[in-house]
């Protein structure tokens, strides 16, 4: 049996434990080390209470572990196994262990209590090679890692700048084996393509002109994500002669709510609905640098595809803690052109390959208006975002984990 371990139900990893089990054809299990997300619980980064609102738990097997009390997934001392894995391991059978990242110290007990008992490790996670480190701070970093790394079987890499952090510490080729990041494509396409017939409704209901150019930012509000970057690039002369007004378009919520809302003329708020009858007129006469934008606060997973309709392109302007950048996934399975920056780890396998012009200069609101004015020059043909994103699917996945636990089961 292979033996899955996750922080908690993550609404992107659960397609993937669910296509495994109609799969069929690798028995396991997905020991959760934490409920996070399954039941309504406060998000210190969205600033909110919430559960996702999809089933995270049925269609694969699954168990919790004993951890110790008060664990916050997030916080890397402060989610540690209760109770050794050894007796687990052999009561179940386990073939292989498959770790999601480095994360949290449960992680690490996991893997050497795997050791101790002969079992291959397998690890996917999210860092890649494109964040800048102090040098004091990657001396530190290389013989921890390293230690980990050594006690790793197999490393199942979600994109090329993942892949190459491996091989920088020294993963041998053979040891690799692709396993895009990726959501249920399928969903999204689906949710898409019922909702696109009612796309100028749900412009109206955000306040979104027909003829506006809206470009959506979709994720928590916070540091990381760099959302002025985009009122900034908003108010850039590069786009003062496109032909079309722009209209900002904000989902989520976090420690910018109200900042970010300061600097923007308003035609919407979900989080005053009052503002509805205010401000579109006020918006309209406003001669300011403040653009236009509509605030549609927190969408759950049943919701989002909503903005995805109504949106003509996603800006991601994170910085190099955007390991990835799911939301790039999810838009593009819905038919959306997407822009990010460059120290996002999609950038290159997602974005770049459709248009290097789409991929801007993190940090740059210049870069990001240029790449903006690119995408309305030049859209990607639907079709080529399709085919695009078809690549990075859960079957793919599904076959990666299929053929390594095939090849780890002959050879243990």
């Amino acid at each position: 049996m292979l033996a899955i371990l996750s922080t908690h139900p993550i609404q992107y990893q659960i397609p993937l434990w669910q296509a495994l089990a109609q799969d069929n054809s690798v028995p396991f299990e997905v020991w959760y080390l934490t409920d996070h997300g399954t039941r309504p619980s406060f998000d210190e980064q969205f600033g909110r209470e919430f559960a996702w609102d999809i089933d995270t738990l049925s269609g694969y097997q699954y168990r919790f572990l004993k951890v110790n009390s008060g664990a916050k997934i997030n916080q890397f001392t402060r989610t540690r196994l209760a109770e050794p894995l050894e007796q687990l391991f052999k009561t179940k059978n386990v073939t292989a262990l498959w770790i999601q990242g480095w994360q949290v110290l449960a992680y690490w007990q996991a893997v050497w209590q795997a050791g101790h008992v002969n079992i291959p490790v397998w690890l996917r996670g999210e860092s890649n090679d494109l964040a800048p480190l102090p040098w004091w701070k990657a001396r530190l970093k290389r013989p921890i890692l390293k230690r980990l790394f050594r006690r790793i079987d197999h490393f199942l890499y979600i994109g090329e700048s993942n892949r190459r952090l491996y091989e920088k510490f020294g993963v041998r080729p053979e040891q690799l084996h692709p396993a895009p990041y990726c959501v249920d494509n399928h969903r999204f396409a689906s949710q898409a393509e019922l909702l696109r017939s009612q796309r100028s409704q749900i412009r109206r209901e955000w306040k979104i002109a027909d003829d506006a150019f809206c470009i959506l930012f979709a994720g928590k509000l916070i540091s990381k994500k760099r959302p002025f970057d985009l009122l900034s690039a908003a108010g850039s002369p590069l786009l003062k002669k496109i032909g079309r007004p722009l209209h900002l378009l904000f989902v989520g919520t976090g420690e910018y709510d109200l900042p970010l809302r300061q600097k923007s003329c308003i035609a919407y708020d979900a989080e005053n609905l009052a503002v509805i009858n205010e401000m579109p007129v006020a918006c309209e006469l406003q001669e300011g640098p403040l653009p236009v934008a509509s605030f549609a606060g927190f969408l759950n997973q049943s919701e989002i595809s909503k903005a995805y309709v109504a949106a003509d392109c996603l800006v991601l302007p994170s910085n190099h803690l955007e390991t990835w950048g799911l939301v790039v996934n999810e838009a593009m399975a819905s038919g959306l052109p997407c822009i990010v920056s460059d120290a996002c780890g999609c950038c290159e396998d997602l974005v770049s390959p459709l248009n290097p012009d789409y991929c801007f200069r993190m940090g740059n609101p210049d870069s990001l208006a240029n790449s903006i004015r690119r995408l309305l020059e030049q859209p990607p043909a639907p079709a080529a975002l399709a085919a695009h994103i078809s690549k990075f699917s859960i079957q793919a996945s599904v076959d990666t984990v299929k053929n390594l636990y095939l090849t780890t089961k002959k050879n243990s």
